[in-house]
């Protein structure tokens, strides 16, 4: 799988810095939408503009043409918060955007270790919030945009009193709910996990989070939010599988969360891998599928 990915080991914090911000200047500006055929016969793409405390970003809003959007999927892409948005990110939100005829939101935010977490998190709170109070919203997203999707529903149950500014449900694929790395359990499962590698993660970690004190925020670690903040969430459903080195936190959210009210379903797979649910042509892929439409079609 690291082969595949073409991924490795951090050889040191500054090479790694320097490759990224390299890299970063020669990404697109486009929606990533190679791996739908004919997307814009299928979809109709609207490009937005969000304005936090960094710089300008893009939020992609696009919607099937053949009919009208009934709900709002609001995805969030993972990425380790150092990735744009994959392909693989747009095809499996066009998959759900068609089956459920919704329309998908879905933010370009700004990368580390350019930018931190404060560059975005009140711009996308508030965007998220606006489509909340049009209508159904799910907020979902993978991976660190898993991460990033329940740090939003947090601070929006923390910050509102209105329950219309929450979305109705959550969506979370391998989250990366605790950057700040509370569960001793974490660095077993990098020796097992063939996908993420942990001297990255932390690297990655601490370019979001901006400063050690900011690595147990709620915003960057939400799920180490208070318990009766969590009990507040609407409903959720979490995936994870047992060789995946953010196990530990999704493990630790379900126990933070029990007990308090919030409805949460956490589905672990025996040795499947990161976000398993995004991968193709695997049959637990397609029974997370079918789990998924399942809970996004049950009434609130």
């Amino acid at each position: 799988m690291p082969r595949i990915r073409g991924s490795r080991e951090l050889d040191s914090l500054e090479e790694e810095r320097a490759r990224l911000t390299r890299w970063h200047t020669t990404l697109g500006h486009e929606l990533p939408t190679r791996l739908v055929p004919r997307f814009g016969r299928r979809f109709h793409l609207v490009r937005e503009t969000l304005r936090g405390e960094g710089p300008e970003f893009t939020s992609w809003v696009f919607a099937p043409r053949r009919s009208a959007p009934s709900r709002t999927i609001y995805y969030l892409h993972g990425g380790g918060f150092v990735a744009p948005i994959d392909p693989f990110h747009v095809r499996y939100a066009a998959r759900l955007a068609e089956t459920l005829g919704a329309r998908v939101v879905m933010p370009d935010y700004p990368l580390a270790p350019e930018h931190t977490w404060e560059a975005s998190h009140q711009a996308l709170a508030q965007d998220l919030r606006r489509w909340a109070e049009t209508g159904p919203v799910t907020l979902a997203g993978d991976s660190a945009g898993g991460g990033l999707a329940l740090a939003l529903a947090v601070t929006l149950a923390r910050d509102s009193g209105d329950a219309a500014a929450l979305p109705d449900s959550l969506l979370l694929l391998s989250p990366w709910v605790d950057l700040a790395e509370s569960t001793p359990e974490t660095a077993a499962l990098d020796a097992v996990d063939p996908w993420l590698s942990l001297s990255k993660l932390r690297a990655y970690a601490a370019w979001w989070a901006g400063t050690p004190d900011d690595l147990g925020r709620t915003e960057v670690s939400p799920a180490l939010a208070p318990r009766e903040v969590l009990g507040r969430l609407p409903r959720t459903l979490v995936f994870c599988g047992t060789r995946d080195v953010l196990q530990p936190g999704c493990r630790m959210l379900a126990t933070r969360g029990a007990g308090t009210g919030w409805p949460l379903t956490y589905v672990e797979e025996p040795d499947l891998i990161h976000v398993y649910p995004l991968l193709p042509g695997i049959p637990e892929a397609a029974r997370a599928h079918r789990t998924v439409l399942d809970f996004l079609r049950r009434p609130a």
